[in-house]
């Protein structure tokens, strides 16, 4: 079984094809670079910040450890340091 000759396919129609290609390649490019730039950015300030955030959290976490040994520690019974 032998395929069908292909159809010839209008000049007008391939010119629009490799158009639309082309255009669609170069609007790529171009958000590509609008997004990168938007990445770029929002990586510069998640750098600079995460040590901040990092401290913080580290301090919230130091306080709800704190505040759980005092629990345990009046739970139980056992004194409590005068420096803790």
């Amino acid at each position: 079984m032998a395929l069908p000759e292909p159809v010839r396919v209008s000049p007008l129609i391939r010119t629009c094809r490799w158009s639309a290609l082309i255009a669609g390649i170069y609007w790529g490019s171009y958000r590509y670079k609008v997004h990168k730039a938007a990445a770029d950015e929002r990586r510069a300030y998640e750098a600079k910040m995460k040590p901040i955030w990092d401290a913080e959290a580290a301090e919230k976490k130091n306080a709800a450890n704190r505040k759980e040994l005092i629990y345990l520690a009046t739970a139980t019974g056992t004194p409590i340091p005068k420096d803790f």
